[in-house]
């Protein structure tokens, strides 16, 4: 027989808890579903995690120029990425167990682990457990897309969420697409020390935003300039 709840809200990510929450602040009782992290994109491989390597790819920058402020540091500065890794990890975990925190606090809140599969309109299952609510409310983001391009399938290659886990500096990074997460990513490892190379398909870098036509060639000239900084 199935758990009867007023709603069931599939997914942790940005929309999700607050949703569960104000559900269960105006007295429903809500199954709150998660196969995975809490938190979703933003908190686990997103926003959190790269401002955070963006803060310490800003440290090292800034330590590399500290003879321009008058400040002396004796010798090769280089990057710890194990550390750096350590940093940005402890910043997510805090993140997602805050949110789940949240969630498992709330009374009319019960919290399922697992992979939700609809098994009517009304009724879903979480492994071995039936859960059924007349209104379901689904939260589940999306994955990278990997682009069909030849000799892909023969390679290791990296994507936004498996980039986090890289502890180490790559001597070199190709990265393919020049909008900004490829770009926050060129220039975040740059700061670190690896060569990089962006590649893009289309005629100019962000594509996406509207090209300033008096000065394209030389907006794209400081988009470089900054990249090598």
């Amino acid at each position: 027989m199935a758990n009867q709840y007023d709603a069931i809200v599939i997914g942790a990510g940005q929309a999700g808890p607050s949703l569960a929450n104000r559900l269960a602040g105006a007295g429903m009782k809500v199954a709150f579903v998660e196969r995975l992290k809490f938190g979703g994109t933003c908190v686990n491989t997103g926003c959190t995690p790269t401002k955070a390597m963006v803060a310490s790819a800003y440290a090292v920058r800034l330590a590399r120029r500290g003879g321009e402020y008058g400040v002396n540091i004796a010798g090769e500065i280089r990057m710890d990425m194990k550390k750096v890794k350590a940093r940005k990890d402890g910043i997510v975990a805090a993140s997602a167990t805050g949110v789940e925190s949240w969630m498992r606090g709330n009374a009319n809140i019960t919290v399922h682990k697992g992979h939700a599969r609809f098994e009517s309109a009304t009724e879903i299952s979480v492994g071995s457990d039936r859960l059924k609510a007349p209104k379901i409310f689904i939260n589940v983001g999306g994955r990278a897309i990997v682009p069909d391009m030849p000799g892909s399938d023969q390679i290791s290659y990296l994507n936004n969420s498996s980039m986090m886990d890289v502890d180490f500096l790559p001597r070199h990074l190709v990265i393919v697409g020049g909008s900004y997460i490829g770009l926050e990513f060129g220039q975040m490892f740059r700061r670190f020390g690896s060569e990089v190379t962006i590649v893009e398909m289309a005629p100019r870098l962000i594509k996406r935003e509207d090209e300033d036509v008096s000065d394209a060639s030389g907006r794209l000239s400081r988009t470089k300039e900054c990249m090598s900084a």
